[in-house]
């Protein structure tokens, strides 16, 4: 039968949070921390590093691309692992491997090092950022929820901000290996937090023996197919490269394989069969579209502030880093308008917010720097933060506690995918209005334009006249051209942005308010 969702009192421990389970929280908060810096943490440092490991730039995306690829196929199974390895045993085990592949990965000296610690540390950071989530779901009642959400919220929006800021800072002015040496001792501190906040369980192997094996090999050829498909689809020229024709047939295998282990095991690997709660599917379709608004804006920003304005990698991201100061601030006003304002007016208000955000950087002109962004920043980081916390407080409140962790492993996914697929999109949507614009104003340019011919001859002078002189006046002209056609270009993928948070707010409809100390759950 399908399940529907009905508001009774939290199955949740009631009253208030001991002080170990606020360690518990700063110790799941760590991890969050930790899984979402190193994501990016390598973005502004990667010209550097490749140079010093002797790796091409195409080669040189798989620093970051293995890295996400590993996280977002391990993030489904956090919970099976957690069943099976129990929580302290699981997180110790993922903040130890971490650890060691953070050394190794400072100490690379060539890509095949390089990339084998990044698979390692994906592997381990996938664990880390959905158990922050299950632990303030499992350790706070549903009264002090929305804090423990509010500093997790905020270390995850923080994390893809100051991921690269920090990395490119530490290459600057120390070296590069430091962006993955700074983990050693934020993990010794996990650690001793792990080992007094949360006790120790049993687990069960009977999970092991048992497992939906053909469910967790689909998660990890189709999670992973279709990630590598998203990152190099761009730099592949998508169907004409015979790699992603093979990735695209691996997700159908992939994805067919889940199918297979949903209808067919006893306990999938991820039980899909949640999504029945509208609440928690609703919550997990804007979710995604959160991720396509969130790592679009901060690719698409630092992208025109380099290309356009000049700015070098380091100072774009400072102008980026404006969102996650605001986060801060944003993310403790959601727990006290919580408990004044319907929630799903708190998520409708926010994905406008964000909308408004991406219309108004939809004017830009050539001569925008860094400050035309600040109060669309400032927006995007207030929007993001106050529709991912509500998003997160309805997912773990749809469900009960003990299927926490596999509906935090699903909006995570979501969220990922959801980036991935924006990315993916947004390049290809770049290319195609940049090719449209250039054409369109080359078209404008009327040969018999008396005030044009006038230009270019004198242009032509200043450059030394004669036919070298005409070249180089004729290559400025289309160099002026192609900055307006990219600024045009970027306007038109604000505008796409806008759009799609104009869309996508009537899903707020589905979602199920929350009330203070009550917590909707599964009933069949």
């Amino acid at each position: 039968m399908d399940a529907t969702t009905e508001t009774v009192p939290s199955e949740r421990t009631p009253g208030r949070a001991s002080f170990a389970d606020w360690l518990a929280v700063a110790a799941g908060v760590l991890g969050v921390v930790m899984g979402q810096i190193d994501a990016s943490i390598v973005n502004a440092s990667l010209p550097v590093i490749q140079g010093e490991i002797g790796a091409t730039p195409s080669e040189g995306t798989w620093v970051g691309t293995a890295y996400l690829v590993v996280e977002i196929v391990v993030i489904p199974m956090t919970a099976w692992l957690e069943r099976m390895l129990g929580m302290r045993r699981l997180l110790l085990g993922s903040v130890m491997l971490f650890t060691l592949f953070s050394v190794i990965c400072g100490l690379a000296t060539n890509l095949e090092m390089m990339v084998f610690g990044r698979v390692g540390q994906g592997l381990a950071g996938g664990i880390l950022i959905p158990t922050g989530l299950t632990i303030v779901a499992k350790r706070l009642p549903p009264s002090q929820q929305p804090i423990g959400l509010a500093v997790t919220a905020v270390a995850a929006m923080l994390g893809p901000i100051a991921g690269p800021l920090l990395g490119g800072w530490l290459t600057e002015n120390y070296s590069w290996h430091y962006a993955f040496f700074i983990n050693v001792p934020v993990c010794f501190i996990q650690v001793v937090l792990l080992m007094v906040a949360i006790t120790g369980t049993a687990g069960s192997w009977r999970e092991f023996r048992n497992a939906d094996w053909v469910g967790v090999t689909g998660m990890i050829v189709g999670l992973g197919a279709i990630t590598t498909l998203l990152e190099e689809g761009h730099r592949e020229q998508w169907f004409d490269s015979p790699l992603i024709w093979k990735l695209a047939v691996a997700s159908v295998i992939g994805f067919s394989l889940i199918v297979i282990g949903q209808l067919y095991a006893s306990r999938p690997v991820l039980r899909l069969a949640l999504l029945r709660n509208w609440s928690l599917a609703s919550a997990t379709a804007l979710m995604a579209v959160l991720g396509v608004l969130l790592y679009t804006s901060l690719f698409m920003i630092p992208q025109f502030l380099v290309a356009v304005s000049g700015y070098n990698a380091l100072q774009a991201g400072q102008v980026v880093f404006v969102s996650g100061i605001v986060a801060i601030p944003s993310a403790f006003l959601y727990t006290i308008i919580v408990t004044r304002v319907d929630l799903r007016l708190i998520v409708a208000g926010a994905v406008l917010c964000v909308a408004i955000a991406a219309l108004i950087a939809s004017s830009l002109t050539a001569q925008s720097t860094g400050t035309d962004f600040t109060f669309v920043r400032l927006l995007f980081g207030a929007g993001t933060t106050l529709c991912a916390i509500p998003l997160q407080q309805t997912v773990i409140s749809s469900v009960p506690v003990d299927d926490a962790a596999e509906a935090n492993s699903m909006v995570v996914v979501s969220r990922n995918l959801g980036g991935s697929m924006g990315l993916a999109a947004i390049a290809s949507f770049q290319d195609q209005r940049f090719e449209f614009h250039h054409w369109q104003l080359n078209a404008s340019l009327g040969g018999t334009d008396l005030d044009l011919q006038q230009q270019i001859t004198s242009a032509a002078d200043l450059y030394g006249g004669g036919p070298a002189g005409l070249e180089a006046a004729y290559r400025a002209l289309d160099g002026e051209v192609m900055v307006q056609a990219l600024v045009m270009t970027f306007n038109d993928m604000f505008l796409a942005l806008a759009t799609i948070g104009m869309i996508v707010i009537p899903l707020v409809l589905f979602l199920r308010p929350v009330k203070p100390g009550t917590s909707p759950v599964v009933m069949h």
